[in-house]
């Protein structure tokens, strides 16, 4: 199914006898499952660059050739600091490791990880469709003119069923970031330093200043119901102008294979982010992503991320500025 279809194939499950929210949760699945088919039968040629590392997982108690079977983990295809916006212009994504996220921050990279702490104190996402409790997660909205960073008043995250056909379509309210993180030089560089990546790779040379919106989202993804899911929409696009995501850590966990999708043809890319504050960031009007779920390698695991989403002049649902 393609991306652009989830309205007809949403009015399609209704007509059915479908309940909303039961064709929703259908749609993401199938959007997903669509998303990694087109990958697995086109896949990019920049895939056999890439380094490869090769895993067993351990075998089950019963020895089952699933559980022992070779997962290949591809290495993400970091880019220079210097090379995000000409990589973001011609690809549509650019990847950062951390110590060149570093950089594009300017900042040194052990502020960034003082941020780490922030993770362990998440409260519950209570707005899951799928009836899952693996997500943990705090929202804060922000805007960026010029050099100056500016949290605005607590407001709802809210998105069409366009973009996203689980949650799409409801206000939902989840708790403030920490103060004591907002006021850290660092955050204000981690906005100005995304908002400068949209201004420079998505608009002309000679624009003007624009003011970017920016969205704030920490999630912690565990397992302790078995297993969680990064992204439970399936593969999507968010609705903004630019998305960056900090993979901030990781402990006890396999999976969270990341995902790319060219919007316009079969094209794709999948790699691993495993390194703290390596960052992934897209040009949203370009291309979907999605990240595979997680699953424990001892009694509990979880998967650490920050999203931030970069919109011109209004949040997503605002009718003006």
């Amino acid at each position: 199914m393609a991306p652009g279809n989830l309205c007809t194939n949403h009015r399609a499950a209704c007509i059915c006898g479908l309940g909303r929210s039961a064709a929703l949760q259908i749609l993401a699945m199938a959007t997903a499952m669509a998303a990694g088919l087109r990958l697995a039968a086109h896949p990019d040629p920049q895939r056999t660059l890439a380094a490869r590392s090769v895993q067993r997982l351990p075998r089950g108690p019963a020895g089952g050739k699933l559980a022992g079977m070779a997962i290949t983990r591809f290495s993400p295809p970091y880019v220079p600091a210097t090379e995000v916006a000409r990589q973001l212009r011609d690809r549509g994504y650019a990847v950062l490791a951390p110590q060149d996220a570093a950089t594009w921050v300017d900042a040194p990279l052990a502020q960034l990880q003082s941020l780490r702490a922030d993770w362990d104190d998440l409260p519950p996402d209570e707005h899951l469709r799928d009836g899952g409790r693996y997500r943990r997660r705090r929202h804060s909205c922000f805007v960026v003119e010029g050099a100056g960073a500016t949290q605005v008043p607590h407001r709802a995250h809210w998105q069409p069923v366009e973009y996203n056909a689980l949650h799409g379509g409801m206000q939902r309210w989840f708790a403030p970031m920490l103060a004591a993180t907002v006021a850290q030089p660092v955050w204000q560089r981690l906005l100005r330093a995304v908002a400068g990546a949209a201004q420079a790779a998505l608009l002309p040379g000679d624009a003007p200043p624009v003011r970017w919106c920016v969205e704030a989202h920490q999630f912690r993804i565990d397992t302790e119901g078995g297993g969680g899911r990064p992204t439970p929409e399936g593969a999507h696009r968010d609705g903004v102008d630019l998305v960056a995501v900090f993979f901030v850590g990781c402990e006890g966990v396999k999976g969270g294979e990341t995902r790319i999708f060219d919007a316009a043809t079969p094209a794709g890319q999948r790699f691993t982010l495993s390194e703290p504050w390596s960052v992934m960031l897209l040009d949203d009007a370009r291309v979907i992503h999605e990240t595979t779920p997680i699953q424990p390698t001892g009694a509990l695991g979880w998967r650490d991320t920050l999203v931030l989403t970069c919109r011109r002049e209004h949040f997503l649902g605002d009718d003006g500025p």
